[in-house]
């Protein structure tokens, strides 16, 4: 049994449609508004029939490309279109790269971590401070080793003065379960437009020709430790009397 002709489905179809699914922006022929609105280098600014911008666009040999369709009337630009794409994507690819996503770094400690292990981790939160991401800094307790909090407090502590240049607490150190944490936020440094150190000013002389005696540092407020759901500490015992010999 003879089959008959199959029916052609994409009569009527506008050739060009797929060629639109594919473009990121409609160029030439399928700006089907009646005026756009031509911006760009050697053209006069200002709304022409789209008919007129295409005549200007084949006379110099290049494409009319649609930047801004949603505008009232949509805003074309005369230009080469694959040379558009490779800037436009070029600019793209600059941001993205120049862009920087903020991460939380993890540096683990254990009561027992020694000189040298301390000090390479250091290191590592110096660097990731400087890259501009959050050290999140922990002290891990396990079995038996949370009766030397004392330990955890001491590192913690002893960390927060090593990265005191770069590094900043969020807030005090807070014992969560097994952990005792603490969270560091870079530091943005501020510096002097050229880069110069502000003169310092001429200390006055004392009578006798003697320099007067710098001014004493400010005392340094010591980190204090918080803790959640610690029991209240114990009383001190009271003096016993002395006994009889």
């Amino acid at each position: 049994m003879q089959q008959g002709p199959r029916p052609n489905f994409n009569r009527g179809r506008n050739p060009n449609f797929r060629r639109e699914q594919q473009q990121e922006h409609r160029t030439n022929r399928m700006i089907r508004v009646p005026e756009i609105r031509l911006v760009g280098d050697n053209v006069e600014p200002g709304v022409y029939r789209t008919d007129e911008a295409l005549r200007m666009a084949e006379d110099q040999g290049l494409d009319l490309v649609e930047i801004s369709p949603n505008a009232a009337p949509p805003v074309c630009r005369i230009i080469d279109y694959n040379k558009f794409l490779y800037e436009k994507k070029k600019k793209e690819k600059e941001m993205k790269a120049n862009a920087h996503k903020s991460e939380v770094k993890e540096i683990r400690f254990t009561p027992n971590t020694d000189d040298h292990d301390f000090d390479f981790k250091a290191k590592h939160a110096e660097k990731f401070l400087k890259e501009g991401n959050k050290v999140k800094t922990y002290v891990q307790f396990k079995g038996r080793a949370i009766m030397f909090k004392e330990r955890g407090e001491l590192i913690l502590l002893k960390f927060a003065e090593r990265l005191a240049e770069v590094g900043a607490l969020e807030g005090m150190p807070l014992m969560e379960g097994k952990r005792m944490i603490a969270i560091f936020a870079p530091k943005s440094a501020k510096k002097k437009p050229g880069g110069e150190k502000a003169p310092k000013e001429p200390r006055e002389p004392r009578e006798g020709g003697e320099q007067a005696a710098p001014a004493p540092a400010p005392a340094r407020r010591p980190i204090e430790i918080k803790y959640a759901n610690r029991p209240p500490a114990d009383k001190p015992a009271e003096d016993k009397p002395a006994g009889n010999n």
